[in-house]
């Protein structure tokens, strides 16, 4: 699909009319029945850009999508979130629309809703927002409840008591319930553990196939993401996982991997220091040798000197 047929939805409003749904009780917010949500099978690949967050809990939805490396069904519960901003594309089976019958919730809020709030300022801290569909958090029948009735609440507090105490109590619900999603994602990283150890492999082998072949000289250091590209994964989803397996961002598994190379030249041939820079993939040299001395706390020469 092509970006000129990405539609941009400005207001929680006009969404309500696009699936011929009814006008929301709240501008700034809303919470939808999912079974209410109809894809045509005709039409079946979407696309569009928000203007609002978008969390949703979803289960038997008419379509598949990859995990990594790997395909799930959508017949247990998951939930995806969508930032504002964000190329939302879903593809719809029309095999599978015909024998499922989707269930779940979504929650749309504005940005405009959390003004004033501390939320406003933390939600950037929520990576999972940066995640892609394909890497939605798959609930337990037990977590899927948790976020329902936190859901439900929502629904409830707008639709029945809408006075000066409404923000903020839907705030904190909204907070709490992705305080939950942070803890059910670091969940699912032990729990997929062989999947996300292969991932930690491949992470190894495409920085090691980087630095043997021209690729540092011919386009500069590796990018977070042009690796989570390679990966299958979203820059934040990788770095998460990564951070959750080692302790280490994926920034920093590639300055690891540049030292480690880096180190390896300076013991084992005679190039200079600056060839050695732009061999791996540096505009400057003088930006080699700091991100060294920083990493290891002696200069390539002083490094270089220890083997002699």
């Amino acid at each position: 699909m092509s970006d000129t047929n990405i539609q941009r939805i400005a207001t929680i409003s006009e969404f309500h009319k696009i699936r011929n749904l009814p006008r929301p009780l709240h501008p700034l917010i809303s919470l939808i029945d999912y079974s209410l949500i109809r894809h045509s099978p005709e039409n079946n690949e979407v696309a569009w850009i928000q203007d609002f967050y978008s969390v949703g809990l979803k289960r038997d939805v008419p379509e598949r999508f990859q995990y990594g490396q790997q395909t799930y069904d959508f017949d247990e519960g998951l939930m995806s979130f969508i930032a504002p901003g964000q190329v939302y594309r879903v593809r719809v089976s029309a095999e599978d629309y015909e024998t499922l019958h989707p269930s779940g919730w979504l929650l749309f809020f504005h940005p405009d809703f959390l003004w004033n709030t501390t939320l406003a300022r933390n939600i950037h801290n929520y990576e999972f927002f940066g995640y892609n569909v394909h890497e939605s958090l798959f609930l337990s029948e037990k977590e899927e409840e948790i976020i329902a009735d936190i859901l439900q609440n929502i629904g409830r507090e707008y639709q029945e008591n809408i006075d000066v105490f409404t923000q903020g109590i839907i705030v904190s619900q909204i907070e709490t319930l992705l305080n939950y999603a942070q803890r059910f994602y670091q969940r699912q990283f032990t729990t997929r553990a062989r999947s996300n150890h292969q991932v930690l492999e491949r992470t190894e082998e495409w920085l090691n196939d980087y630095f043997a072949s021209e690729s540092g000289r011919l386009n500069g250091l590796p990018s977070v993401a042009n690796m989570a590209g390679e990966l299958n994964l979203s820059p934040n989803y990788l770095s998460g996982l990564l951070k959750s397996l080692t302790g280490k961002s994926t920034q920093e598994h590639i300055q690891d991997k540049v030292i480690e190379k880096a180190k390896e030249r300076l013991s084992t041939t005679q190039l200079t220091v600056s060839e050695i820079a732009y061999e791996l993939g540096f505009e400057y040299p003088q930006s080699f040798s700091k991100m060294f001395k920083a990493r290891t706390n002696q200069s390539p020469l002083e490094f270089r000197q220890s083997f002699n």
